[in-house]
């Protein structure tokens, strides 16, 4: 397994879907090893119910999860950011000048995007969720204790 930072921030641009789906996925795989937040450019009030879904599905829960911006952050000193999206990605820049703190961008698909029936809709949504499971478990190992 990867060395885990101590703190991981993922951020996107509303904080309904991937950040909060990056940010359940890193919970459900690590547990309390890591704190992790998630923040948005412009964040929505309130969740996307398909993220809450597809993350549901896979075992994680953003039940508690309340989106926010990046003023919003109580603590900005982060080991990792990783932005899920250009408009992110310049707010994580801003975010770490002239701090010690490593910035990842990983472009991930939103899923809001496609258009379809529910099924067509959810698979999009499955599928940033296994895109994000995959790059978060490239980036920090397996843990031991989940099979890994």
């Amino acid at each position: 397994m990867s060395d885990l930072p101590g703190s991981v921030l993922f951020a996107c641009n509303i904080n309904s879907v991937r950040s909060p789906m990056a940010e359940a996925l890193m919970k459900l795989l690590y547990g309390r090893e890591v704190f992790v937040d998630s923040c948005g450019v412009q964040p929505k009030p309130e969740l996307d119910p398909f993220a809450v879904e597809v993350i549901d599905e896979a075992g994680g829960d953003l039940s508690d999860h309340l989106p926010k911006s990046f003023s919003d952050l109580t603590d900005t000193s982060f080991d990792v950011v990783i932005s899920l999206t250009p408009e992110a990605h310049h707010h994580a820049v801003e975010l770490a000048r002239g701090r010690a703190m490593e910035i990842v961008y990983w472009p991930t698909p939103d899923p809001t995007l496609v258009e379809g029936n529910r099924e067509a809709t959810l698979e999009a949504y499955r599928q940033t969720r296994d895109h994000l499971r995959r790059r978060i478990t490239e980036r920090f190992g397996r843990h031991a204790s989940l099979g890994g």
